[in-house]
């Protein structure tokens, strides 16, 4: 049998669901053609390969690929002063109202060409790439005008074009209320039904639509108007959901079949219950909790009971994690919210191909998958979750190079 590519001599963690624990394989091997795996296992059971290259992995483990469903990567500006704000004392919320937040970065997003977004994205996109990334979730939300979200994702898609890396693109319009319609939340988001979300669709620059359900974001009845608008042209959607408080948004987003909530902080067990009952994956944001110095944790217990995968991401964002290590993400989630290993590392692989629609292609050593691989010098997957601010990447492979 022929194959492009073929590593051999490798323990295998396939994070398939059909095999205990993460799907190790020892004495495994890959097979590639065309981009895509057409085999992968114990050596003793696959066929004979004749392969154009070969690769001894010398004995290092194989994972799928690392996927970052939840980024806000595209952004001009910082908010280190914020930072500084938040030490002295101050809130998230306290900082929201009183101009800064989401709407500090706004004005610095607008001001920026979309080549000035790319060339400042690109750095943060290295540094996920370089552990082990080939897919990543990216969201606008800092333009909050039509000009200026389009420019964000269009952004978003040059990365895809800039770096061998698979970028899904989420309008995240109903993000915060722009200064333009201040007091007028409703005008807004019938801006964003109206005007933005079919202008995008048409565009083709979303893969989905997001938004923040939340006291300092907008209301459960507004969201569901995005939502409805969302729907009608055709995008699935997800949703920043119980940061904060308790407004009920997972299960409006499980009501929609939304593809994901995140965050989680606030979530019951009613919402549980939806998201469970309707596939909705919750993304946990570990990098947020700590950056914000919360205090509760998500239901880890409930969503483990009640069988809601549960994905990780970095949440790359300025104001409230400006983090860039889905390594140090799968610590801070097994040591803050006393996730499993086996949790951790399914979350930035195959649970969170599932966040994205994207688990039929992603997320998993199998054939007929994508052929997306990390390969690390390490020895026991662990040390994935274990060390901090080392990384082990030997070779991170997408569509199959």
């Amino acid at each position: 049998m022929r194959c492009d590519r073929l590593w051999y001599n490798a323990r295998l963690a396939t994070m398939r669901g059909d095999l205990p624990g993460m799907g190790e394989i020892d004495g495994g091997i890959v097979a590639s053609s065309d981009g895509r795996i057409v085999f992968a296992g114990a050596a003793s059971d696959a066929p004979m390969f004749d392969a154009v290259e070969r690769v001894d992995c010398e004995g290092r483990w194989i994972t799928p690929g690392l996927i970052d469903c939840h980024t806000h990567l595209v952004h001009a500006g910082d908010r280190a002063h914020e930072f500084e704000l938040r030490l002295d004392g101050a809130s998230y919320e306290e900082i929201a109202r009183a101009g800064g937040g989401i709407v500090s970065t706004m004005r610095a997003t607008r001001a920026a060409s979309e080549a000035e977004l790319v060339a400042t994205a690109l750095s943060r996109l290295d540094t996920l790439i370089a552990e082990g990334v080939t897919t990543l979730e990216v969201k606008s939300g800092y333009g909050l005008s039509l000009d200026a979200e389009m420019r964000m994702l269009a952004a978003a898609r040059r990365l895809g074009r800039e770096r061998p890396v698979g970028v899904v693109t989420s309008f995240l319009g109903a993000h915060a209320l722009p200064p333009e319609y201040a007091g007028d939340a409703d005008g807004y988001i019938d801006h964003v039904c109206t005007v933005m979300i079919p202008a995008i669709a048409a565009a083709g620059l979303a893969d989905a639509v997001d938004g923040f359900c939340e006291g300092i974001g907008f209301t459960p009845a507004q969201i569901r108007r995005v939502f409805d608008a969302a729907h009608a042209h055709g995008l699935p959607v997800r949703l920043h959901a119980e940061q904060l408080s308790n407004l009920h948004g997972a299960a409006l987003a499980a009501e929609y079949r939304a593809l994901s909530a995140d965050h989680l902080e606030h979530l019951d067990e009613d919402g549980v219950r939806a998201m469970a009952a309707a596939g909705t994956a919750a993304v946990l944001l570990p990098g947020a909790y700590y950056f914000t110095r919360e205090h509760r944790p998500p239901p880890i217990a409930l969503l483990r009971a009640h069988g809601v995968r549960m994905a990780l991401a970095t949440d790359c964002n300025p104001g409230t994690s400006p983090l860039t290590s889905p390594l140090l993400v799968m610590n801070m989630a097994a040591t803050l919210f006393r996730m499993t290993v086996a949790e951790c590392l399914a979350g930035v692989t195959r649970e969170a191909a599932h966040a994205l629609g994207l688990a039929a292609d992603l997320g998993t050593i199998e054939a007929g998958k994508q052929c997306d691989l990390a390969i690390w010098n390490i020895e026991r997957p662990a040390e994935l979750a274990y060390r901090i601010g080392f990384n082990p990447l030997h070779a991170r492979i997408r569509k199959g190079e």
